[in-house]
């Protein structure tokens, strides 16, 4: 939509407001769910999160976990830059990286997932590569709190989100691969930036997540 002002018009006809969409004449569904999509285009297809929700928070784990140590490794001078594609700074995706896991446990608690809800830039003091790793370590902190003694981790509430009614096994698959997405975005800023990163994720990391297969939209 950013370079697309054909498609974002259609957008704004159809009365949505974010992406990605999918439509068929004047009907259209946020396709954030992909049990949504099947059932729009009519197709027999068995959906679902492939992981448990243990599986879903271990492997969330790895994926803040990585990041906590890598974020800190890029240097203040280049948190201004933005990142390939998107009018969005090094800061700010560091900062949204770590809002997805925070976002699931305040959708879990009975926020309503809203579409702005995690893309609000990091307050003021949150502005260096190292307090973005306190930050990290804050929300590690907060997610075992909230789900190790969680006693129903069957992942079947319905939680509420702006592309409507979810469960919290569906919503925690979505947060779980968009945290992961980013971590890899993150290690190619590092790569791009000329330093190693101190830890690298394998494909096992996103076994079984429905990932894309891009790092950058586009």
């Amino acid at each position: 939509m950013l370079t697309d002002p054909e498609g974002l018009g259609e957008l704004r006809r159809l009365g949505a407001r974010s992406v990605p969409v999918l439509s068929r004449g004047d009907d259209w569904i946020f396709a954030q769910n992909i049990g949504h999509v099947v059932k729009f285009l009519g197709l027999n297809e068995a959906t679902g999160p492939v992981l448990s929700p243990t599986q879903l928070m271990e492997r969330l784990d790895l994926f803040v976990r990585t990041a906590i140590r890598i974020i800190p490794q890029m240097p203040d001078a280049l948190l201004s830059q933005e990142v390939p594609g998107r009018p969005r700074s090094y800061l700010a995706l560091g900062h949204h990286l770590f809002r997805i896991p925070e976002g699931l446990m305040e959708v879990a608690g009975g926020a309503t997932l809203t579409n702005g809800m995690l893309t609000d830039g990091p307050p003021p003091d949150v502005n260096t590569s190292a307090a973005l790793g306190v930050y990290g370590e804050q929300v590690l902190a907060a997610l075992h709190a909230w789900w190790g003694p969680k006693s129903d981790k069957s992942g079947r509430e319905t939680v509420q989100t702006y592309y409507g009614p979810q469960l919290l096994h569906e919503l925690q698959e979505r947060m779980t691969w968009h945290c992961g997405q980013h971590v890899r975005q993150w290690l190619m800023l590092l790569d791009m930036a000329g330093i190693e990163p101190v830890v690298m994720l394998d494909d096992t990391a996103f076994a079984g997540l429905p990932m894309p297969t891009s790092v950058w939209d586009g």
